[in-house]
């Protein structure tokens, strides 16, 4: 071959450059540089946010959300057949939640009263020791020959008081005689004499500023505008009893027992036999205390998980699902097709709308609200790239996320008819999102409308179902947060319970 044509050759060669990375010794081959992901991203966010929020209790609750083993519950669908479904469900190992809640309710009455006949025993033992005192203590001074150190008027009212106590029951005091005197819990009496005044009584109320908040700031600055909110002062008030809608059966699996529902079938009516939601979208809904007769209003109502809870409830006479974008009306629709499909007079009892819920403008036509706002969604971020919240193009998004969540829930506290119920709900654990947006939407309802109201705190009325539910008021002043666990990985879920008094 000539020089000429080797050359000639040479100028068809492709050539190919040499990565950087190959060029070194020490850089292998098949090292790639990881791209981070959205779902990295939100566990940054939440490592860096929730560990000075949660503290201890991140590392469970991360762990717990992590994890791919979220557990569903199952809520039957009145419009198929009900008592077919609940036996295959049954027979599965599932039970039904307002079993469980009727029977712990139960049990912690029968523990209250055995609580409250201990005290009494208690009482009615010191009382016996304290006259057996006075009494060995008025014979020391009559064999002595002196007289008493007090004045006559003093020996009077002592004498009324030995001899009122002398009164005592001969069948109490064989009672008081026949079982163990028991240790007295001084934690739990007044005593006048410590000068407690009312506002010692009100010292552990949580503080409104949580630690850690600092740092956010540099996240978001409108962190600034929530903690404004601070100030105000609402009555919040305990809620004792829970209730819970006779006809809405709904199914789930002890803790640490993570089995699956199968997929719902079509029944005899040709509707779907029950629906599969975490469970703990379950609460925002009995938190709504559904009566017969109530105009319920969902705000946010996609994908339709809380509208169809409702309908199960067999109780409003009016339930509006509304939501914002045609997406998510069409998702809201589809639910509802799937079971209810035009039965009887509830089809005419539901409307779905397509509105902003922000300008909602029928005043005083509802007397339950559901304000199931748009959030971070922690769990999903965790786990779907797809339409991440904390994806770069939708930063500004996120960052106003607490205005929108604000501005949703003023209208429902203007709207909601006086002595009605607003229940505001997230699916995240971001204290600015939930306690900081309830803050908020009260103090400018207040400053726009002088609107007076009540949080609940379900904390006591909840209790019978913590055997279900990891509830927490960690650093909460008006909600409360279902915090993920592995025993029982529902959630995240905050809501809270607003009444209007006028």
């Amino acid at each position: 071959m000539s020089i000429v044509s080797f050359t000639s050759q040479l100028k068809h060669l492709k050539v190919v450059k040499v990565p950087y990375r190959f060029k070194h010794k020490d850089t292998h081959w098949s090292v790639v540089k990881k791209t981070k992901t959205h779902t990295t991203k939100a566990l940054e966010h939440f490592d860096d946010f929730y560990d000075t929020v949660y503290g201890r209790l991140w590392p469970d609750v991360r762990t717990a959300l992590l994890a791919k083993n979220n557990k569903y519950m199952a809520v039957v669908n009145n419009f198929s057949d009900t008592d077919r479904i609940a036996e295959t469900l049954e027979n599965s190992g599932a039970i039904n939640l307002r079993a469980i809640y009727k029977a712990q309710r139960q049990l912690l009455k029968s523990l209250e009263r055995e609580k409250a006949n201990q005290r009494k025993l208690n009482n009615l033992n010191k009382g016996i020791d304290e006259f057996h005192a006075a009494s060995e203590q008025s014979l020391q001074v009559q064999s002595s020959g002196f007289p008493d150190s007090t004045d006559s008027k003093d020996e009077t009212e002592e004498d009324s008081m030995y001899s009122n106590n002398s009164a005592v029951p001969a069948e109490l005091l064989s009672i008081a005689g026949s079982e163990s005197s028991g240790n007295l819990d001084l934690d739990r009496i007044i005593n006048p004499q410590n000068e407690l005044s009312m506002s010692s009584l009100h010292q552990y109320v949580p503080a409104t500023q949580l630690k850690g908040m600092e740092d956010y700031i540099l996240e978001s600055e409108h962190y600034d505008y929530y903690k404004k909110g601070s100030d105000l002062s609402i009555k919040v008030e305990k809620q004792r009893k829970l209730n819970f809608p006779e006809y809405l059966n709904i199914y789930t699996f002890e803790e640490e027992n993570d089995t699956r529902f199968s997929s719902p079938r079509k029944g005899s009516t040709g509707v779907l036999d029950y629906y599969l939601l975490d469970g703990g979208s379950i609460l925002p809904v009995l938190a709504l205390d559904l009566r017969p007769n109530d105009h319920v209003l969902d705000m946010c109502a996609a994908p339709g998980g809380k509208t169809l809870i409702t309908l199960q409830t067999l109780l409003p006479d009016l339930i509006v699902a509304n939501d914002t974008t045609f997406s998510r009306v069409n998702r809201i629709k589809n639910v509802i097709d799937q079971y209810l499909d035009g039965m009887g007079q509830w089809d005419k009892k539901l409307v779905i709308s397509q509105n902003d819920a922000r300008a909602i403008g029928e005043q005083d036509k509802f007397n339950k609200i559901l304000v199931d706002v748009p959030c971070t969604t922690d769990r999903h971020s965790l786990h779907e790239n797809d339409n991440n919240i904390f994806k770069p193009s939708r930063i500004k998004e996120r960052l106003q996320l607490p205005e929108m969540q604000t501005e949703i829930l003023l209208n429902a506290l203007k709207i909601i008819r006086p002595g009605g119920t607003v229940v505001y709900s997230t699916c995240s654990l971001s204290p600015i999102q939930n306690d900081g947006v309830v803050q908020m939407a009260l103090k400018k309802s207040w400053e726009e409308t002088n609107s007076i109201f009540i949080v609940k705190n379900m904390s006591p009325s909840l209790h019978p179902l913590k055997c279900i539910y990891n509830l927490s008021r960690h650093g909460l002043k008006y909600g409360q947060v279902l915090l993920p666990s592995l025993g029982n990985n529902f959630g995240p879920m905050y809501f809270c319970k607003i009444i209007k008094v006028r």
